[in-house]
């Protein structure tokens, strides 16, 4: 199709912002459209601009736009310097035109409540999220036609492409993250020869993406495996700095984390919200929680606080720290008005991206088997797609790409993976990297999601490798990253370690009403 012409205007103080109408079906180029958002933070040295860096942050839901506009905070001066960072919105998502399966708010609230735990446990918990899965995958497959039948990653790449031409790039910079993996990943195969550097960081396996119908995601992906890799690894590291360094290290880390989590399956926590109300902290919050912090890079203080803050409300003591957790996170709380696209957003690409089993009702023995593998996280990421069942998510994307994901590219591009990831697992790093003939893999120690940022090894090699187009040794690995329990507890005169935990700032908001999708 012709480049479009761009007609950026100024936004946000810092940023260019444009829309432009793409190609619904790329087909059919001269039919219905749909409009995509960009936004654009212009390189500060213009007299040595590179070109465009395109960035993602993932989801997949996550706004590029958004993410884009917050770059200056996250992205090393050497890059902000040289390249303009170029955010597009996804189809469906954030600027762009939404996604929406429901006719109204309404609508919408009442199958959104049928899910809105942050994951099931009991019985009838699995219940009503069974039902409500296939009442969004009816949805979705009908209301949210027809953008949800144009919307998967390969349409994404699409109008990347487009929108790399329109702002004037012979060829593509691109860092992602998380989903954004994907996403890069579907580029570089889609137009092997289309890119000057492409890095993914914190990556999806694309075959294990697409899958089958025998699996759902988790048994793909193995996201469950790599939280609990996290967990238990934290667990024993704070057993052997002892209590001088780690707020929960008396007695065995490892058992007294499953002692307090059992007994928030039977005996939930209440305590007084402070306004006349009761807060209840169950199981599958304070799971949540925990994987929420696991993707920090300090998640070695935050999860053993959290845990110490559990157990010492457990046993009679203080509640405070808690309470602080649940107030800030009702800033942040989703209400009714307006419509709100995430779930479905994420859930569009989730589910006409890949192949998943036939029926919804086939998932609470498919995610036992998960938790029975990868304890307490299992249910967590078990149920991100449970929305997909073919049976009633019946709409699928013509146009969506499948692979082969073994394209030999023109130019090397950077798959970088953390070992501690409890989203997205080391091991697809490593399985992506074995896809792509022309790759280099760069790994790091570092703890969280993703390696960008969470030390220099990793953050330089990616900035130099997008700078210069020239990437590192393929096997290099990173081992600078800030680990845990390294320094002493803040010292405290008269104090129990429950108080000392009380000291540090919350690292995670404990939300009883979320709603996983990914990132």
């Amino acid at each position: 199709m012709p480049t479009p012409k761009l007609d950026w205007y100024k936004c946000y103080g810092i940023a260019e912002c444009a829309t432009v109408r793409l190609p619904l079906d790329y087909r059919q180029p001269k039919g219905k459209t749909t409009e995509i958002a960009v936004l654009r933070v212009k390189a500060k040295n213009q007299a040595k601009r590179i070109g465009s860096l395109f960035v993602n942050p993932g989801g997949p839901g996550g706004s590029a736009t958004q993410f884009a506009l917050a770059s200056p905070d996250f992205l090393s001066d050497a890059l902000t310097e040289r390249f303009d960072v170029v955010g597009v919105d996804p189809r469906g998502i954030g600027a762009s035109e939404q996604v929406k399966c429901f006719p109204s708010v309404r609508a919408q609230a009442e199958v959104l409540n049928l899910l809105n735990v942050p994951f099931p446990v009991t019985a009838a918990e699995e219940r009503d999220y069974v039902a409500g899965s296939k009442k969004l995958g009816q949805a979705c497959s009908t209301t949210g036609r027809p953008l949800t039948a144009h919307a998967s990653t390969a349409e994404v790449a699409r109008d990347m492409d487009v929108v790399r031409r329109a702002v004037g790039d012979k060829k593509l910079s691109y860092l992602g993250f998380s989903y954004g993996s994907a996403l890069g990943q579907y580029y570089a195969n889609m137009f092997p020869d289309r890119f000057r550097a492409l890095v993914v960081d914190g990556v999806l396996d694309p075959t294990a993406w697409v899958g089958n119908t025998r699996q759902i995601l988790d048994q793909r992906l193995r996201s469950s495996d790599g939280a609990y890799k996290a967990l238990h690894e934290i667990l024993v590291r704070c057993d052997k700095a002892g209590e001088s360094k780690c707020v929960f290290a008396e007695g065995d880390p490892v058992k007294h984390f499953d002692q307090i989590a059992e007994r928030l399956k039977t005996d939930p926590l209440d305590f007084p919200d402070g306004a006349g109300g009761t807060i209840q902290v169950t199981y599958a919050i304070f799971i949540s929680a925990v994987l929420s912090t696991l993707y920090s890079t300090e998640a070695g203080a935050g999860v053993t606080q959290l845990a110490a803050e559990i157990a010492t409300a457990q046993e009679g003591g203080t509640t405070a720290p808690l309470l602080a957790r649940v107030n800030a996170a009702k800033a942040s709380r989703a209400y009714d008005f307006p419509y709100e696209n995430g779930f479905e957003a994420g859930a569009t690409v989730i589910c006409t991206d890949g192949r998943h089993p036939a029926d919804a009702s086939s998932w609470p023995a498919l995610v036992d088997r998960r938790e029975r593998e990868a304890k307490y996280f299992g249910r967590s990421w078990g149920w991100i797609d449970s929305q997909c069942a073919n049976k009633t998510w019946t709409v699928q994307d013509k146009n969506a790409y499948t692979g082969p994901f073994t394209k030999r590219t023109a130019n090397k591009f950077l798959i970088v993976g953390n070992f501690w990831d409890p989203a997205t697992n080391y091991r697809g790093a490593v399985s992506s990297r074995a896809l792509a003939p022309n790759a280099s893999l760069l790994s790091s120690n570092n703890w969280g999601h993703t390696a960008y940022g969470s030390g220099v090894c990793a953050t330089t090699t990616i900035d130099n490798y997008l700078l210069t187009g020239q990437a590192p040794q393929d096997g290099k690995t990173c081992t600078d990253a800030a680990q845990p329990f390294t320094e002493p507890l803040p010292a405290a005169s008269a104090t129990t370690k429950a108080a000392t935990a009380k000291q540090r700032p919350p690292v995670a908001t404990i939300r009883p009403d979320s709603i996983l999708i990914a990132d």
